[in-house]
């Protein structure tokens, strides 16, 4: 039974992770090397939680209870060795990924399950450096607390003891998991970075302005916002990653990054985190 879980990665997705996990009273540990960062997505887990109150869907007592089911912690070796579930969710680099589990295999107790909030890359690759049967792809939606599904990505070895415990958890946190096969971009963002992809080229070839492509896929095609909007809101670094991903992954022309999302990263304009992307902020 999952009672004890340790998310890796104070940013966006692993402070929602981890409040998501506190909310439903498992026990959770958030860890982070970067004691600001750590201290960052405790407040915004705060904040996040005040806004749920504030909708009167939560109380200040239920908001200290969730808060005391999290233990800030910084670096790896402050992992409980007795962990019951383990989820990676740091920036998506394959190298640095493996690195993390590599270092857990070595103290962790051998029935903790490995999972990766990877976005795009193999979990097969990632999982090849520890406990194969016992390693996951769960990978969650942005806003966490919000968005109600999880892809649960089985690797080529995992078990079907481990996949069943990681859909009945994902049950337990109101989610609702999809089964997916360990191809790159799995299903979410195979179909959605395409999309982008193709928005941003058309931007670069003077399509239309940035706010008409936008207009046109909102009210055309009924996303809740359009897809520069939604890019600058993941980030086009992150966006790029999983393009060079997919790219690299199939091999087909069909999933070459944008030569305008390429130049944007490297200017440093990458969405609503710093400010600008697409769109000003």
């Amino acid at each position: 039974m999952i009672r004890k879980v340790a998310v890796i990665g104070a940013g966006t997705m692993g402070n929602g992770i981890a409040q998501v996990f506190a909310s439903k009273d498992f026990s959770v540990q958030l860890i982070d090397q970067n004691e600001k960062l750590l201290e960052k997505g405790l407040n915004t887990i705060s904040g996040s939680l005040d806004r749920i109150i504030k909708k009167g869907n939560l109380t200040e007592v239920q908001k200290s209870k969730i808060l005391s089911n999290i233990t800030p912690g910084s670096g790896l070796h402050n992992i409980a060795p007795d962990s019951d579930l383990i989820i990676e969710a740091v920036f998506e680099n394959k190298s640095v990924k493996q690195d993390i589990f590599k270092t857990l295999e070595s103290f962790v107790m051998p029935e903790c399950i490995f999972a990766s909030n990877t976005s795009s890359i193999s979990i097969t690759e990632i999982g090849s450096v520890c406990r194969q049967d016992r390693f996951i792809g769960m990978h969650f939606m942005n806003p966490v607390p919000v968005m109600k599904l999880v892809e649960i990505i089985r690797g080529y070895a995992t078990s079907d003891e481990t996949y069943n415990n990681i859909k009945n958890v994902s049950v337990q946190l109101e989610k609702v998991p999809v089964e997916v096969k360990d191809y790159p971009g799995f299903i979410s963002n195979r179909i959605l970075m395409p999309m982008i992809n193709e928005a941003i080229y058309c931007v670069m070839e003077g399509v239309a302005n940035k706010e008409d492509i936008d207009t046109v896929m909102k009210l055309g095609m009924a996303h809740p916002m359009g897809p520069l909007t939604l890019a600058d809101f993941i980030g086009l670094d992150v966006c790029l990653a999983i393009m060079e991903v997919l790219y690299g992954g199939f091999a087909d022309s069909k999933y070459r990054p944008c030569p305008l999302l390429k130049q944007m990263v490297a200017s440093g304009k990458l969405g609503r985190k710093t400010g600008e992307g697409f769109f000003k902020y």
